[in-house]
Parts: C-alpha cells; sequence; structure tokens
C-alpha cells in the first residue's frame, strides 16, 4: 500500500537536515554477526506539539512529493535497532508573545529514516 505524508504536516519536514546513521554490526542471539549498516535519514527539531501531533505516524512509511519527491519517511520512535536516533530532547526556547506574554516551547529532535522509492521504467 502506497500511503503519502499527509500535507498537513508538510511544515514539519521543511527545515529538515539529510543526514546518514551509522549502525553498528549486532550479534543476533544464535551468535551470528550481522554487518555494520548505513541508512539515510532526515533530522528535524520541532516543537513537542507537533511531535505529538505525528505521532500516530510512527513506524509507517510515507512516500513524499516536493523536495522529496520518489522518497519515502518512516519516523523512528521505539525501534530497537535505531536506539541512538530516538526522538531525543531538542532543548526549550523561552518566547515572548505578541501580547507580551512569556512562554517556553519545548523541542524534540527525531529522526526519519529516508528511502528512494522511484520506480524505474523500462525505455
Amino acid at each position: 500500500m502506497r500511503r503519502m505524508w499527509p500535507e498537513e504536516f508538510n511544515f514539519v519536514l521543511k527545515d529538515a537536515e539529510e543526514v546518514v546513521l551509522d549502525l553498528p554490526a549486532v550479534t543476533h542471539e544464535d551468535g551470528t554477526h550481522g554487518a555494520a549498516t548505513r541508512r539515510n535519514a532526515l533530522k528535524v527539531r520541532i516543537p513537542q506539539e507537533d511531535y505529538e501531533r505525528i505521532w500516530p505516524l510512527a513506524e509507517a512509511r510515507y512516500r513524499l512529493d516536493g523536495r522529496f519527491a520518489g522518497k519515502a519517511i518512516t519516523l523512528i520512535t521505539t525501534n530497537p535497532h535505531y536506539h541512538a536516533w530516538h526522538p531525543a530532547d531538542g532543548g526549550s526556547a523561552d518566547l515572548t508573545s505578541d501580547s507580551g506574554r512569556h512562554y517556553t516551547t519545548k523541542y524534540v529532535v527525531v529522526h526519519f529514516l529516508l528511502d528512494d522509492v522511484r520506480e524505474v521504467a523500462a525505455a
């Protein structure tokens, strides 16, 4: 099934940084060794409230359009293979509203696995 990333959340990817995740080799329960892996990803720092809105999209693959056309993303949340890239504290910012009221915005750093899903057509 081809799911498209919901347009209402395109703002989340606006300032996304393309990064490479280096996954170390793992030893399986049966004693065999897996190979080290490199995965392309998007790294995003977003407000906590926006993260809570996209949480239901976690661990599912979504195709993208626009700047990332031909790519698909998967939000990393609890997958043990990607523990080092689970959502992390992104700090906070003390801001002032137009009315002069002070408030704090908490941020989260999240990673999306980034895959090329372009379909090759025979010429």
